[in-house]
C-alpha cells in the first residue's frame, strides 16, 4: 500500500561546500542520468526556483506558466483562479496576452525560453554559465560574489520580459511567416528558431532599422536550416555566434557566414547532394516549400490554389513519378520517396493521375492545352503557356512527356539542381 512509502530509504549525497559550480553541475547531471535524464536547463530552473531573495521562485513560475499558456491558452482562467498570488504579479500581467493567442508556429518549452532569454541578455550560449552567474560566479577572479548573483537575476528577469513581450514575440513569428514558414511542420529544429529569436532580440536592443532586422532574421533562419547550423553542439554554436554578432555586428557577420557556407559550390553541388534524401521532413524540402509560399506559387497543375493553401489545409504531397508506378518497377521506399520526386498538389488532381507514368500524364496535359480545349485532363489549367509556367515554378525538368522508369535517376538529378536554384534565388531576395 501507499503507507509503505514511509519506510523507503532516500539517498542523500552531501557535497563539499567549496566545490565550484561546474563540478556541482556535472555531479547533478550524472546522478540524474540514471533515471529521467535531466539537463543544464533543469539545473538552472532548480537554481532559479530555490532563490526567493531575488524573486527566483516567481521567475520560475513565470517561465513554466508562459510555456504552458503558449500551448494551451484556455488554461488562463484556471491559472488566475488557482494561483491568485501569482496573478497579481507583473509577470502575470505581461503574459496575459496569451489568453487569446492561437498561433502555434513557435510554442517554446521552458528550455527554449530560458536559453533565448539568457543568450540574448548575457551574450553567452552555455546554460552552465547561467547557473554559475546566478550563484555569483566572477569568471575573472573565480570567486563568488553576492552582487553578481543579484545582478544576474535582474538581467535574467529582463531577458524573460523581453522574450514574452507581446510585440517582440508576435513580430518575430510574423517575420518567420513572411519568409514562407507558415506551419509548425516546416520547422523541425527548435534550436534554429531559438537562435533566430535571440538574433531578433539582440538586434532590437541595438536599435537596428526594423526593416533590416526582418531581412537579417529571414536570412539567418533560412541559412541555419540549410546548413543545419545548430544540429550538433548547439550551445557552442550559440555562444560563438552571439559573441561574433555582438563584436562585429550582424551585417558583417552574416556576410562572412554567407561567404563561408553559401558559396556557388554549395548551391551547385552541396545542396543538390544533400537533397538526395527520402526524409520528407528534411530542412531542404521545407525550405523549398517556404520558397514557394514566399513566391506565392500556385499548386502543381492548379490555376487558383496556392501552395500556401495546400500546406495550410494539408493538401497532398504528390510523387511526380507516381509511387505505385515506381513500386511496380521494383523501386524501394528510399527511392520512390525522394524529396526531388515530391510536389504539392490538390488531392483530386493527385487521385486523377493515379499511377500513370510521367510520359502518359504529361503528354496528355500538353495535348489538351495545345488543342485549346476548355477542359484539361488533370487540374484546371487549359493554356499552354500557363501550364509551362506552372512546370517552371515547380522545378519540373524539360521533356517529362517522354520520361519513363529508365529516366528516373536522371530526372532526380535534374530536379535537385532546379530546386537548389530556386532556393538560391529565394534566399538572396529575403
Amino acid at each position: 500500500s501507499l503507507l509503505g512509502i514511509i519506510h523507503n530509504q532516500i539517498g542523500l549525497i552531501e557535497l563539499n561546500s567549496d566545490l565550484d559550480i561546474e563540478t556541482v553541475t556535472e555531479i547533478f547531471i550524472r546522478i540524474n542520468s540514471q533515471g529521467v535524464v535531466l539537463s543544464q536547463a533543469d539545473f538552472a530552473m532548480s537554481k532559479i526556483a530555490a532563490n526567493d531573495i531575488y524573486g527566483g521562485n516567481e521567475l520560475r513560475k513565470c517561465i513554466d506558466y508562459f510555456c504552458h499558456l503558449a500551448v494551451a491558452p484556455e488554461f488562463y482562467p484556471q491559472l488566475a483562479d488557482t494561483d491568485q498570488e501569482f496573478s497579481k504579479t507583473e509577470y502575470f500581467q505581461k503574459m496575459s496576452w496569451l489568453k487569446n493567442e492561437k498561433d502555434d508556429l513557435y510554442d517554446p518549452s521552458y528550455t527554449d525560453m530560458l536559453r533565448v532569454s539568457f543568450t540574448s541578455q548575457f551574450k553567452r550560449g552555455r546554460l552552465a554559465d547561467l547557473v554559475a552567474l546566478l550563484s555569483g560566479r566572477n569568471f575573472e577572479t573565480r570567486d563568488y560574489e553576492e552582487s553578481i548573483a543579484e545582478e544576474s537575476f535582474k538581467k535574467l528577469k529582463e531577458g524573460i520580459f523581453n522574450f514574452m513581450n507581446e510585440t517582440n514575440f508576435k513580430q518575430f513569428v510574423m517575420i518567420l511567416r513572411s519568409a514562407g514558414f507558415i506551419d509548425p511542420s516546416m520547422i523541425r529544429s527548435q534550436n534554429t528558431i531559438n537562435f533566430a529569436y535571440i538574433v531578433y532580440l539582440v538586434l532590437k536592443y541595438q536599435k537596428i532599422n526594423p526593416a533590416k532586422i526582418e531581412s537579417y532574421i529571414r536570412k539567418w533562419f533560412v541559412m541555419s536550416m540549410l546548413t543545419r547550423r545548430y544540429s550538433s553542439s548547439p550551445e557552442s554554436s550559440f555562444d560563438y555566434d552571439v559573441k561574433r554578432i555582438n563584436e562585429i555586428g550582424i551585417a558583417k557577420y552574416i556576410e562572412d557566414v554567407e561567404a563561408a557556407e553559401l558559396s556557388d559550390a554549395f548551391w551547385e553541388a552541396g545542396l543538390p547532394q544533400q537533397m538526395n534524401t527520402s526524409v520528407a521532413s528534411s530542412p531542404y524540402f521545407n525550405v523549398y516549400l517556404a520558397s514557394q509560399v514566399y513566391a506565392k506559387d500556385k499548386g502543381f497543375l492548379s490555376r487558383d490554389i496556392n501552395v500556401y493553401d495546400l500546406i495550410a489545409f494539408k493538401g497532398d504531397v504528390h510523387h511526380l513519378f507516381p509511387k505505385n508506378y515506381l513500386k511496380k518497377h521494383g523501386l524501394t521506399q528510399n527511392k520512390y520517396n525522394q524529396i526531388a520526386n515530391y510536389v504539392m498538389m490538390q488531392s483530386e488532381i493527385n487521385i486523377a493521375i493515379g499511377d500513370k507514368s510521367p510520359a502518359d500524364y504529361f503528354s496528355k496535359l500538353l495535348e489538351y492545352c495545345s488543342n485549346g480545349n476548355e477542359r484539361t485532363a488533370y487540374g484546371a489549367i487549359t493554356d499552354l503557356d500557363e501550364i509551362k509556367d506552372n512546370f517552371t515554378i515547380h522545378c519540373i525538368p524539360e521533356g517529362m512527356e517522354n520520361k519513363n522508369i529508365d529516366h528516373y535517376e536522371e530526372f532526380l538529378q535534374e530536379r535537385r539542381k532546379l530546386m537548389s536554384k530556386k532556393i538560391k534565388n529565394y534566399y538572396w531576395k529575403l
